[in-house]
């Protein structure tokens, strides 16, 4: 038996986890707890129906592994007893039973059985049963996870639950009454919730293997089923079952109760899927029914047939027909619906404060997208709450955050900011982008925030320059783009390549104009200058000229001899 103290651990969840909160979206009972992106199961909360590994994409999903448990109950030297699912038709087609039978026993197995023995002992009780009752309301006990889920999320209804045990529990105890007291059984099959069952049966379930489980032994030992040659005792012990093979697809039991004689006041319900028990059973008083019902559950959609830990490749339908042609029984009637569960419930001021932490202020707020993993709005604020989800995992509400953000961004920016689409309409703009162009697109923006759906080219002349960074998904930067008196510094840019564009454009007007006024003084001081300078070379020269004639004259009077009154030199 399964260490009491790890009993809850059925699933668990692995390094994997990438956060993608599929398991969430289809986990019935919202049994798993997220914390900084990371998805944990909720013990207390886990009905074990599987529902989680099938979804998740990683594998991050993990069934416990019972394997190592029934080796060492075999290595011990107690004699072990395998109760094998009727399924095991889906999960070997084709393979002669006998084949299967020896191929277990190479294993190790004493013995095999066919747990369908066990549903032929339950029908025949709960045909005398119903036949004696009153009305009110039966749920079969079929399925661990629907008799958990009663417990669990309708406790109102459990005493409802039928008090025969599962074709499971009652064929491990045939088994041990019977054939060997001291034995072990380990059931195996297609379900994982028949771990927790064996838990929880520890008189009669001493483990549960999945069939994914019997396949990786297989493999480990090396033996192929299909190659095994049966010897003479190789069959299943101690009789075939018959019509108890079809208690695991839809309707199968409710056919083999009648077939057992029941009375005709007693009316029959299938029911696939734990989502839809929940809209078949909540708020239901079995006073009311009027007459004995009696409602065959399976947690799976369809049946045993589509158990979790199963390793199907045919369609459903054709296994379906395998286990009715090995039961050699035909038209099995069968439906499923599909609803998901409320999780557990919280004080209303918490719900409205996990409420608000979401950006859910109104009902109308409340838009039930599901992207969060959750059924509702609700559902999400719930395990909030309870400290089983962050608010990151709204999507809506991430979004509505960044929204705001980019808002905050486009409203304080000095720049003016527009967005258009790949028809040249708007898609988001600014108010200074409104305010570039004019009192009249400052009308239209007072009136439509945004211009949102606007033809850009009525606001903008150069919207052509739009067109080509769509058609060339290149960015564009012009300087001193003049518009009208207006000048602009504008840079254009591709958002998505084909479809949006966006423009960043700055008024640099006044900044090009005041540099035109500093350079205008600047030349008319540098003007200024050469004048004077000039006009102080031109008086220079003019006096250097003078001076020049000045002293040349001097030179000249000093140069000429003298003479005496006879002419004569001196």
């Amino acid at each position: 038996m399964i260490d009491s103290a790890v009993q809850s651990n059925v699933i668990s969840f692995g390094e994997e986890c990438q956060g993608c909160y599929r398991c969430i979206r289809e986990c019935p009972v919202k049994a798993i707890r997220v914390d900084r992106g990371q998805a944990a199961v909720i013990p207390e909360m886990c009905v074990a129906c599987g529902l989680c590994v099938e979804a998740c994409p990683y594998q991050a999903v993990k069934p416990r592994l019972d394997l190592p448990v029934v080796k060492e109950m075999i290595a011990s030297g107690r004699k072990v007893y395998a109760s094998m699912a009727p399924t095991w038709a889906c999960e070997f087609p084709g393979l002669d039973s006998s084949c299967l039978v020896s191929a277990l026993k190479k294993l190790g197995f004493a013995g095999v059985g066919e747990t369908a023995l066990g549903a032929q002992a339950v029908c025949e009780s709960l045909a005398r049963t119903l036949s004696e009752a009153e009305a009110g309301l039966f749920v079969s006990t079929t399925c661990p996870s629907v008799v958990s889920y009663v417990e669990k999320y309708l406790p109102e209804l459990s005493g409802s639950l039928s008090k025969v045990p599962s074709p499971v529990e009652a064929h491990c105890r045939i088994f041990k009454e019977t054939v060997d007291r001291e034995g072990a059984v380990v059931f195996i099959g297609p379900c994982i919730a028949r771990k927790d069952e064996a838990d929880k049966s520890v008189k009669a379930i001493d483990a549960a293997l999945t069939f994914r489980e019997l396949r990786r032994w297989f493999l480990e030992e090396g033996i192929a089923p299909e190659k095994c040659v049966p010897e003479a005792g190789d069959r299943f012990f101690p009789e075939p079952s018959g019509d108890g093979f079809l208690y695991p697809v839809e309707g199968g039991m409710c056919d083999m109760i009648r077939a057992n004689g029941v009375d005709r006041k007693v009316r029959f319900v299938t029911v696939s899927g734990l989502q839809n028990l929940r809209r078949y059973l909540r708020g239901l008083s079995p006073e009311s029914l009027g007459a004995p019902v009696f409602l065959e559950c399976f947690a799976c959609l369809g049946g045993c047939i589509n158990g979790p830990g199963g390793t199907w490749e045919e369609p459903g339908l054709l296994r379906r027909n395998r286990v009715e042609a090995y039961a050699n029984l035909s038209d099995v009637p069968g439906h499923s619906l599909a609803q998901r569960a409320d999780a557990s419930e919280v004080g209303d001021e918490e719900l409205k404060n996990a409420l608000r932490r979401v950006g859910k202020y109104r009902p109308e707020d409340e838009v039930n997208c599901g992207g969060c993993g959750y059924g509702t709005c609700r559902e999400l604020a719930e395990a909030l709450a309870l400290g089983r989800a962050e608010p990151e995992m709204c999507v809506i509400h991430m979004r509505n955050q960044a929204q705001k953000k980019a808002n905050a961004l486009l409203r304080t920016m000095p720049s003016g900011v527009v967005i258009a689409d790949r028809n040249m309409r708007i898609v988001e703009c600014n108010e200074r982008f409104a305010r570039l162009f004019g009192e009249q697109a400052m009308l239209v923006y007072r009136a439509e925030p945004g211009l949102k759906g606007c033809i850009l080219s009525r606001i903008v002349p150069f919207s052509h320059l739009f067109e080509l960074v769509l058609e060339k998904g290149q960015d564009i930067h012009l300087d001193h783009y003049r518009v009208g008196d207006v000048l602009l510094d504008i840079t254009l840019f591709p958002i998505e390549p084909g479809e949006t564009v966006g423009a960043v454009m700055l008024d640099v007007t006044r900044k090009e104009l005041k540099r035109d006024k500093i350079a205008q003084k600047a030349s008319e001081v540098i003007e200024k200058n050469i004048l004077t300078v000039q006009e102080i070379a031109c008086r220079l020269g003019e006096h250097m000229a003078d001076t020049e004639m000045l002293l040349r004259s001097i030179a000249e009077g000093y140069s000429e001899p003298e003479c005496d009154e006879g002419g004569d030199e001196r």
